[in-house]
């Protein structure tokens, strides 16, 4: 199994995961949040299902400047505007890894803001840190936002206890 066919086994399955949060959200809420520190409900799961949209960034540049970005959150605000980016983040996520080689994933990529490099290391590495481990790691944040809100939360690796 290459490196890409094993993230996109992967991908699968947290994306179903991400999906089952997303079917559960309840954008009466989007402009909460827990803390003044934090992103709004809304802009939360927006984020989340943006997050696979940077693999083109990783794979098919050498190089990525936050400070000349153009880059916006999407503001998905109802749970079928939400569903629908996840559906399609996920269906191009997976479109743009195919076929890619080990020796593809190996080329080193760099994420910057200005002068300030931030990351410098192999593709697949800021695959996996910049996407899929990015992507558990805020959507286990919505799961706090939820369970504040009263929203059941839906299982991620076996049952929660709002399943159980």
């Amino acid at each position: 199994m290459t490196i890409a066919e094993s993230f996109a086994a992967e991908f699968r399955r947290e994306a179903a995961t991400t999906r089952k949060f997303f079917e559960r959200f309840d954008g009466a809420h989007a402009d909460w949040k827990p803390h003044e520190k934090s992103m709004p409900l809304a802009k939360l799961a927006s984020h989340v299902a943006d997050i696979p949209n940077w693999l083109p960034t990783i794979v098919d540049a050498d190089d990525f400047d936050f400070a000349t970005s153009d880059y916006q959150v999407p503001d998905w605000r109802t749970r079928e505007d939400l569903l629908a980016g996840h559906d399609r983040n996920t269906e191009r996520f997976l479109a743009v890894l195919e076929g890619r080689t080990d020796d593809h994933l190996a080329k080193t990529w760099r994420f910057r803001v200005a002068d300030q490099v931030h990351y410098e290391g192999r593709r697949d590495a800021a695959v996996r840190e910049f996407i899929l481990s990015h992507a558990v790691h805020h959507r286990a944040q919505l799961g706090v936002y939820y369970r504040l809100l009263g929203i059941p939360i839906p299982g991620s690796y076996g049952p929660s206890a709002d399943e159980s």
